[in-house]
């Protein structure tokens, strides 16, 4: 990662934690349902946000610049969070625990070809 892409992570997850921390966010429908599904509450997500690093960033994504976050709770869960923060609210696109199959650890996709 070049220094200046080192920058621009830490600006985004900082300012993705003040937005979370003020609850300056709107959590999608979607994201709301894999909430349910995956049992996961509105304060586990600001929680992943705190505890967690951008593993992934999409700076020139179709919909606007968002980034994969992967946190951990208090009870060592992992959770992943999908969101953007180029709108003036922090905006929670999904959320989700990583596992297989996509997933081998929290941090390391499978391939398509592992698949």
């Amino acid at each position: 990662m070049n220094q200046d892409n080192g920058k621009n992570i830490i600006a985004a997850i900082n300012r993705i934690r003040a937005q979370a921390s003020e609850q300056n966010m709107r959590v999608t429908q979607h994201a709301q349902q894999e909430m349910v599904e995956d049992e996961f509450t509105l304060d586990d997500v600001i929680e992943g946000i705190n505890t967690g690093e951008i593993i992934e960033n999409y700076p020139e994504h179709k919909r606007g610049a968002c980034c994969l976050i992967n946190g951990l709770l208090e009870e060592a869960r992992p959770i992943h969070i999908v969101c953007t923060s180029s709108q003036p609210k922090l905006i929670i696109i999904t959320v989700y625990e990583p596992k297989p199959p996509k997933w081998i650890t929290p941090t390391q996709r499978r391939s398509k070809d592992e698949m």
